[in-house]
């Protein structure tokens, strides 16, 4: 069946800024696909990351590279031998999905085989500032369920315990974004089983992870940048707890399933993360969140105004997008970005 490839590139304005220690961010920068065939249209959605090298430039080029392909009729198997990991791929894969459940009027779910997504308990952020600033923003989310913190190596302990102090009772994931060095580590150890933290995400750099290797820390570890895919996993499993699977970076819903499998196989914990992103990178998500001690999908919730019909959520809650948003196999593509 001949297919229509569109790509489209949006800029979503967040609500407040975003600080992590690698940057701020003010906006959202998204690359949208949409597929269409048999009078239905698949969409999705990958968020580029300047730190694995991606730009909103180079992913329509890497997607324009393989439009004819597409348009041809090539399925998701196919797409994971065309490019590599990545939003771009992400971006196709999710389309593909999406077209193919409209096609068969039948959900993803079913065709994975598990439960509808439904209401779900997320990680709210507090993104990094002065500890002052920090419990402010904390003490706004005393009452939720879970709480990510953004640290760097400047004065965690102080963000940290700000944090505790304005919010008692949520957990608490700590994600320093691989600011930390093998000495900040060691020295936190005590701040973090005081401030009774779950789980600490990523803090030293990728590339420079090699003290985890065997390292017995007071709280679970949870492997971001140091992981993408299956292959990563060998390593992984010597250094980390937990991997945080975001499908921006396994390159798509159809890689992250057989990661998730794989870690399971290996005894990994799970997370699902995201990008600042909107509702549409967070559909797919919801079928890998499902099975995740952690959740952290409150990438829309920093935008000024979501995807119409997008997830929702109020209290650290967050609700699916409304039917026929994304996979749901119902109807024609929601109009519109």
């Amino acid at each position: 069946m001949k297919r229509s490839l569109t790509i489209a590139a949006y800029s979503h304005a967040l609500a407040t800024p975003f600080r992590i220690s690698r940057g701020t961010k003010t906006a959202a920068d998204v690359v949208q696909v949409t597929i269409g065939a048999g009078g239905m249209a698949g969409r999705g959605e990958g968020v580029p990351y300047p730190r694995y090298g991606e730009s909103v430039a180079g992913s329509i080029a890497a997607i324009e590279a393989i439009r004819d392909v597409i348009e041809d009729g090539a399925g998701r198997d196919v797409l994971l031998t065309l490019m590599p990991p990545g939003a771009a791929r992400n971006a196709v894969d999710a389309a593909l999905w999406d077209l193919e459940a409209r096609l068969a009027g039948r959900s993803v779910a079913a065709m994975i085989g598990r439960a509808e997504p439904a209401t779900m308990a997320t990680a709210l952020t507090v993104g990094l500032d002065s500890p002052d600033a920090m419990g402010l923003a904390a003490a706004k989310l005393a009452d939720v369920p879970l709480i990510k913190v953004k640290v760097d190596a400047e004065d965690p302990e102080g963000q940290l315990r700000a944090v505790r102090a304005a919010a008692p009772r949520p957990r608490l994931i700590v994600d320093p974004n691989e600011s930390w060095t093998m000495a900040v580590l060691d020295r936190m150890q005590g701040a973090l089983v005081a401030a009774r933290v779950d789980l600490l995400e990523q803090p030293l750099p990728a590339e420079a992870d090699d003290g985890l290797d065997g390292y017995a820390g007071a709280v679970k570890v949870a492997a971001d940048e140091a992981l993408h895919g299956v292959d990563d996993l060998d390593r992984i499993v010597r250094r980390y707890d937990v991997v945080n699977i975001k499908l921006d970076k396994t390159g798509g819903l159809t890689a992250a399933l057989a990661l998730e499998a794989a870690a399971r196989a290996r005894g990994l914990g799970l997370m699902t993360g995201c990008m600042i992103c909107s509702s549409l990178s967070i559909a797919p998500a919801l079928h890998i969140a499902a099975g995740s001690a952690f959740v952290d999908l409150d990438g829309p919730f920093w935008l000024r105004d979501d995807l119409a019909g997008g997830a929702t959520g109020a209290g650290g809650m967050l609700v699916p997008p409304a039917l026929g948003f994304w996979g749901d196999g119902l109807g024609q593509t929601p109009a519109g970005s």
